[in-house]
């Protein structure tokens, strides 16, 4: 029995350090393999944005080609297509030119109205005419009541007469009379300046006598 145990126990032992060894190599082949696989899976999301970014920008294009008309290069029949209606594009000029043409034409009433536009008086002078034709002083409303009847289409404004009437006064081309709390003006040397001006003088007199 000890003769056979020897033996035994050598064998045992050989299989031990067999079985340790294929452990160490088990061992090393999965860290192997597990680093591998680390660089495979950040291989793999790489591809994987790049190919969501490359699909993003293949739609974008075309989205973009969809919307400028662009035609897709892949199909032949299409582009022959795009040829042949690019050959005939040059039929439509006379049309543009027919229509170039005719542009001088409605553009002639516009320099009509802009000729017209000028000629009319300036507001400075309507109110001054105004002024010069009455027989008595006129508030700026009633100057604008009566030019807002005669030049409808101007669109007289009472505050903006009223500024054009005193910068008359501060020019010496009108006269400002107060009656109470109202305002009234005239034209100097007008039969209305001369009525404003016996008007302020009766106004005057009656005072003094009154003192």
């Amino acid at each position: 029995m000890p003769e056979s145990a020897g033996p035994v126990s050598e064998l045992t032992s050989q299989y031990v350090s067999q079985v340790t060894n294929d452990l160490e190599h088990n061992l090393k082949e999965q860290d192997r393999i597990t680093a591998e696989l680390a660089v495979l899976q950040e291989q793999l999301a790489t591809l994987q944005r790049d190919h969501a970014v490359l699909l993003n920008m293949q739609q974008a294009l075309g989205i973009a080609a969809a919307a400028g008309g662009v035609a897709v290069p892949s199909p032949r029949k299409k582009s022959g297509g795009a040829r042949r209606t690019e050959a005939r594009k040059p039929a439509a000029k006379p049309a543009t030119a027919k229509a170039t043409a005719k542009k001088p034409a409605v553009q002639k009433p516009t320099v009509k109205k802009a000729t017209s536009e000028a000629a009319q008086p300036t507001l400075v002078e309507l109110v001054r005419r105004h002024l010069a034709e009455q027989h008595e002083p006129r508030s700026a409303a009633e100057v604008t009541e009566a030019l807002d009847r005669a030049h409808p289409d101007r669109g007289v404004q009472t505050k903006v007469v009223r500024a054009t009437l005193e910068n008359l006064v501060a020019r010496n081309g009108a006269q400002r009379t107060k009656q109470g709390s109202s305002v009234f003006y005239t034209v100097p040397g007008e039969p209305a300046g001369r009525a404003a001006q016996e008007s302020a003088a009766d106004t005057a007199a009656s005072t003094g006598t009154g003192n």
